[in-house]
């Protein structure tokens, strides 16, 4: 019974732990954005993507060590030190002025992201295998810590600066974050509880990465760059996106991308716990489908377009006689034009739509007295189609995104501890480092698109496609361990039989 208590103290201290540092860690999403937009510093999107992603890059290569370090010396410690070396350079982003010094500074506090290879490691030790995908759940929960910082950072970055009145007030941000990092830091190491995975004593460090030679561990990777990499990466792309496309403040931009990761940080719980009832490998088939279809809708981007339409031809030559915005005539012959609409452009900015809207009218290219052939064109025809991408139909596919990589980020670990029950450690490492590669590479990827096409979805595009990939892996995998485990049942399913199927399938 003590011992349960203790496990529950460590995973509600895991939790908070990961939250405060994960807020951390999501904190330069909003404060480049901040600088930028009010003019303190010039960088281009790339720049900014480079800025935006750097902490994740340390937070993604740092991960398998850590998890290493966590199976050796045990969570407590591990996290402690972590949490107190990574507020120095948190600290020291308030004294940065230029593009090299937030790059260092970033490089320092993304040491907040390998907190998570932390939580996976420590959690596992104090759960049996039955309870680990709802525990590890529970803790994953923490990644609410983004929506934090998204929502919460851009009042505080207002408060502090007097409204923008008084902009070196910026600095004070960073000072309060490593001070959270410092408080937590305190609390773990007072009030957590020291646990070692017995197996992994006296492990030589070549054993511990024996795991890594199994495919199966980089195919899990590849689900976490998406449902992980891809959730840092728009927790912080997202502000910018709708400050650019949609010409909300910071504030409501922040609080507009809270709708998508603070869901899903929380939803992650649930996810553990359908792993466990229902089997990862079910509830990662539905993740991937739902975020195929998602962000394949996502794709469409916000347009105002405007092209040739139907125009208007002589029937025979003439001289034309009058000409209008209703009509031409040439000698004597009527040709009815569409007139354009009054009040058009006004209407489009003002009214709300869920689906492209259109309109169309007829502009004469002729003058009165004009020599016309049979076949000329009298009237040119021009169509504009115009596309709002709603911003709340555009919010609530979002949201739905988030709770599918909310979800899928439980159900990936929930596969580590049933496959590689005794190398968690190094097995959630390195899995979290190609996650959270995903989150330093894809603001990267983000901002070159964009700034090779123009266009703001290509971020749904990448996602889209990434989407299907890992679903035919996974399906393709699955079909592969079904020939050779199951191959009457394969041979049945694939040649339509009509015989009885009795063979047992395994759930996961």
């Amino acid at each position: 019974m003590q011992e349960n208590s203790k496990a529950i103290q460590v995973l509600i201290l895991n939790t908070l732990a990961f939250t405060v540092c994960f807020a951390a860690w999501m904190m330069n999403g909003v404060l480049i954005t901040y600088l930028v937009d009010n003019g303190v510093f010039h960088w281009d999107k790339a720049q900014m993507g480079w800025l935006i992603g750097i902490p994740v890059l340390t937070g993604s290569i740092t991960r398998l060590p850590v998890g290493i370090l966590t199976d050796k010396y045990g969570g407590r410690v591990v996290y402690s030190v972590l949490m107190l070396l990574a507020a120095v350079p948190m600290f020291l982003v308030s004294y940065a002025n230029n593009f090299t010094q937030f790059m260092l500074a970033g490089l320092g506090f993304g040491l907040t992201g390998a907190s998570f290879a932390v939580g996976i490691a420590y959690t596992s030790v104090w759960f049996k295998k039955e309870r680990q995908g709802t525990a590890l759940g529970i803790f994953g929960a923490g990644n609410a810590g983004a929506a934090l910082t998204s929502m919460g950072a851009p009042f505080v970055l207002r408060w502090l600066t007097d409204g923008g009145t008084n902009l070196e007030g910026w600095r004070m941000l960073p000072r309060m974050y490593a001070g959270g990092l410092v408080a937590m830091a305190v609390l773990f190491i007072l009030f957590s509880h020291t646990k070692l995975a017995g197996h992994s004593q006296g492990y030589t460090l070549r054993q511990r990465l024996e795991p890594l030679k199994h495919m199966r561990v980089w195919r899990f990777g590849a689900y976490y760059f998406l449902v992980f990499g891809g959730f840092v990466a728009l927790a912080q792309w997202l502000i910018p996106y709708y400050v650019s496309v949609y010409s909300v403040t910071i504030a409501t931009a922040g609080l507009l991308a809270a709708i998508f990761s603070l869901p899903s940080g929380v939803i992650r719980a649930l996810g553990g716990w359908m792993s466990d009832r229902f089997g990862a490998r079910k509830v990662m088939y539905w993740v991937l489908g739902v975020c195929v279809i998602c962000c394949g809708l996502l794709i469409i981007p916000k347009m105002d377009i405007q092209s040739p339409g139907q125009g208007v031809i002589a029937a025979k030559g003439g001289t034309v006689t009058e000409v209008s915005d209703s009509a031409i005539s040439v000698d004597g012959t009527p040709y009815n034009l569409r007139p354009k609409p009054q009040g058009w452009r006004e209407h489009l900015d003002q009214a709300t739509y869920v689906i492209p809207a259109g309109t169309f009218w007829q502009e004469p290219v002729v003058q009165v007295g004009d020599k016309v052939k049979k076949k000329e064109l009298l009237a040119k025809g021009v169509t504009h189609l115009y596309f709002q991408a709603n911003i709340w139909i555009f919010t609530v596919l979002v949201f739905i995104v988030g709770i599918m990589m909310g979800i899928g980020k439980a159900a990936v670990y929930k596969h580590i501890p049933d496959y590689f029950p005794d190398d968690v450690g190094v097995v959630g490492g390195i899995v979290g480092v190609v996650g959270g590669l995903g989150g330093f590479f894809c603001p990267i990827i983000f901002g070159y698109l964009l700034k090779g096409t123009g266009i703001w979805t290509t971020c749904w595009m990448f996602f889209a496609a990434f989407s299907a990939w890992c679903l035919w892996w996974m399906h393709r995998v699955i079909q592969r361990m079904m020939r050779e485990k199951q191959p009457v049942l394969m041979r049945q399913i694939e040649d339509h039989h009509s015989l009885p199927i009795t063979t047992a399938v395994p759930s996961n």
